[in-house]
């Protein structure tokens, strides 16, 4: 595990850092408090999804992110190179990617956005957020090889831009130095240790605060890309944090952590808590990368089985949930589809991925 201190916005973490997706604003079924209280110090947002709604006038208006969102910590936020992704690589007809950037084409029909490596930016001073990424043009790993080449060039090519518009930006607002946001650069290069390294280093030569691993981290049968991960970790010195962008599920951080990675973002606990997946520690049993998920168990609410388990989710653990409500009672409202078992499984979940960073950033993650 790296011992990188992580400077974000004038403060320092000690890695690793777990980034709940709050992509438009906002955590689903919790509020600032609870994530403070979750032990959650850092949120992702989405810089394409909040460009629609509510739109960077509006979030200018409303105070920038921190003020919109009531959240007082540090806030990252994505570039928007992950809709070339999710949106344009998976289905054409929603826009293109070229040299110059990405244009979406809604399926509303609402008029087209355009983003270019200057608007990512541009829109992400705006907001105020503390991390910044710059644009890149995301893959899967197994894209073919040409399509991996153009990535690359892109996402070299957009880096050295993103940079050269953030500082022209911090020169022309005079922020200092020490109260600039942190600015990071996103390794791309599929599953091709050529083009990882051709990435790496020119974005290196660039020079970032920090770097992230682009592109999908997983492979087609849903394994982590152990091997990708490990071989960028070792091309980024190791006195810069990485971001593993994507990486949440418990075993796959834990993994990664071991690795030297210092920050993650994903939507699957809180995704995974909304449906009933509610993730513990199994009593006893150390948190140990090398021994795979053995540490790590899921409680599947909905199970009959739990309709009158007076129990709470996890004996171990002093969220709102654990702490009020048994897990027959989480059953019931699971079954009645009511709105608070969202909120409390979200909480209990957030508060789980909270535990596991902090054991495994103190070195004694038994946490069970």
């Amino acid at each position: 595990m790296s011992s990188v201190s992580v400077r974000i916005a004038g403060r320092s973490f000690v890695p690793p850092v777990f980034l709940p997706d709050a992509t438009f604003g906002v955590v689903r079924s919790v509020d600032a408090e609870d994530l403070r209280r979750c032990g959650i110090g850092m949120l992702m947002m989405n810089t394409f999804h909040l460009m629609r709604k509510p739109g960077a006038t509006t979030v200018q208006a409303l105070g920038g992110l921190h003020g919109m969102a009531g959240w007082d910590g540090p806030i990252a936020t994505d570039s928007g190179g992950f809709q070339a992704y999710s949106l344009i690589r998976q289905n054409p007809k929603y826009g293109r990617i070229d040299a110059k950037g990405l244009l979406f084409v809604p399926e509303s029909g609402d008029r087209k956005l355009k983003i270019t490596p200057e608007k990512s930016i541009q829109l992400q001073v705006r907001f105020g957020a503390d991390l910044l990424f710059c644009l890149d043009d995301c893959t899967h790993t197994d894209d073919p090889a040409s399509v991996q080449r153009e990535s690359v060039t892109r996402t070299i090519a957009w880096g050295r831009q993103c940079r050269a518009e953030f500082d022209r930006l911090m020169g022309e607002k005079r922020v200092p130095f020490e109260r600039r946001p942190a600015l990071y650069g996103i390794v791309q290069g599929g599953g091709s240790e050529v083009l990882r390294r051709q990435c790496a280093e020119a974005l290196l030569e660039i020079g970032f605060d920090g770097y992230g691993f682009g592109g999908w981290p997983l492979d087609r049968t849903g394994a982590l890309l152990t091997d990708q991960l490990a071989l960028v970790r070792s091309l980024i010195p190791p006195n810069l944090p990485l971001h593993a962008l994507g990486v949440g599920h418990p075993v796959s951080v834990a993994a990664c952590t071991e690795l030297g990675y210092t920050q993650f973002d994903s939507a699957l606990p809180t995704r995974d808590a909304r449906h009933g997946r509610l993730y513990r520690f199994r009593p006893g049993v150390p948190v140990e990368p090398a021994r795979g998920g053995d540490w790590f168990e899921v409680v599947y609410v909905a199970d009959q089985k739990y309709m009158k388990d007076d129990r709470p989710v996890d004996e171990t653990c002093d969220c709102l949930c654990c702490r009020t409500y048994s897990l027959g009672y989480l059953n019931h409202l699971n079954a009645i589809n009511e709105v608070l078992f969202q909120r409390l499984a979200t909480v209990h979940n957030l508060a789980f991925m909270a535990r596991l960073t902090a054991g495994l950033a103190d070195g004694d993650a038994d946490t069970g």
